[in-house]
């Protein structure tokens, strides 16, 4: 698919069929995920992925019960390594790894549209809840919950705000 043509067809799905998700593209789409930029290239990211039930009813109720958690045959877990970010000081620390974690969560999303799946980017959850439940390492930072799958709902595109007044030239 053309690259203009999969972030157009991007939406947030929020209900998904139990049709499974071959392990090989899941496996794909974190090692394309994987060569989204990051500071230095330190790859300040790394991925859970979560079919476990009783996991994705733990992550849902950390995410303010979004059922569609649930429904989704997986999650990927995208997030920050804060140690890899270590040799840019504290703003590697506090922000590098954030983006390098971000950067990769919009190539899943529009990897996943390349693979005929769909996708909801997850930001509303509790952090320290999810943490506990992963089991993550203190220097790790849950950043996105991605429930991915095949949506069995209408596709419905959103609007979007004019460019014109999102742009600034040289000052705002």
């Amino acid at each position: 698919m053309e690259l203009k043509q999969t972030i157009k067809n991007r939406y947030s799905a929020r209900s998904y069929t139990k049709k499974k998700i071959p392990k090989k593209t899941i496996n794909e789409i974190i090692e394309y995920a994987n060569l989204a930029p990051s500071a230095g290239n330190l790859q300040a990211r790394d991925f859970i992925i979560v079919d476990d039930e009783n996991i994705k009813k733990q992550l849902s109720s950390a995410a303010l019960y979004q059922i569609f958690i649930i429904q989704a045959p997986i999650s990927i877990i995208v997030c920050a390594n804060l140690k890899r970010s270590v040799p840019y000081g504290k703003r590697g620390i506090e922000l590098y790894s954030i983006q390098d974690a971000t950067a990769a969560v919009e190539h899943i999303l529009l990897l996943a549209v390349d693979y005929g799946l769909d996708t909801c980017w997850v930001g509303a959850f509790d952090e320290d809840l999810v943490s506990k439940i992963l089991d993550l390492p203190a220097y790790i930072r849950p950043i996105a919950i991605i429930p991915i799958g095949y949506s069995n709902e209408l596709k419905k595109s959103s609007k979007r705000i004019d460019t014109e007044h999102l742009t600034h030239y040289n000052k705002w």
